[in-house]
């Protein structure tokens, strides 16, 4: 029972991380990666799709994406979406394909997006501590129940004190490498 509730915490745990991560893809730090249009969608047959279902994403060069619709008329509608979003990018399309231009970020758009990194890493270490707790509380409850002795719910609590603390480091240093990549000229 206590093996179920950590193991069930952990993973809970890891996928914050990988939230994070994913999150973290998808911020723009002045080098162009198909992952910035992750959260754009276009209207596809009444459906909210992802640009990169309706076409082909490159990047030819380190500041520049290259979109190529599966369809015509979807250029516009691509178009219009990405000047939509919070990108702040401007699409220019040649008739047959969309090329995003990635500029040089400013200090003070550097200083922002590390803004941003930290309070994102701030979201998930306040998640990952409330599993911690919810954890604790499950222990707790279990040895308040007479289901498991006393010195088996403190084990339990510093394991997933031990998990929690490896999580936050994790955490740690995936928030210094993008702050480090953004900070980057």
């Amino acid at each position: 029972m206590v093996k179920e509730i950590m193991s069930s915490h952990e993973e809970r745990m890891q996928k914050a991380l990988d939230m994070l991560r994913k999150d973290y893809s998808t911020l723009r730090a002045g080098r162009a990666t198909p992952a910035l249009l992750d959260k754009i969608t276009v209207d596809y047959y009444g459906t909210p799709t992802p640009v990169n279902q309706v076409g082909n994403i490159s990047v030819p060069e380190p500041r520049m994406i290259v979109i190529q619709p599966w369809e015509k008329k979807l250029l516009s509608l691509i178009e219009k979406a990405i000047m939509k979003s919070d990108l702040g990018l401007t699409p220019t399309s040649d008739g047959s394909v969309i090329r995003l231009i990635i500029p040089q970020l400013t200090q003070q758009r550097r200083t922002e997006l590390v803004k941003v990194v930290h309070k994102k890493a701030e979201d998930s270490r306040v998640a990952i501590r409330n599993l911690r707790r919810d954890a604790n509380d499950a222990f707790k409850k279990m040895e308040k129940d007479k289901l498991v002795s006393e010195d088996e719910a403190k084990k339990a609590q510093e394991d997933i004190q031990k998990v929690t603390d490896k999580y936050i480091k994790e955490i740690d240093q995936v928030m210094t490498a993008k702050e480090k990549e953004i900070m980057e000229v």
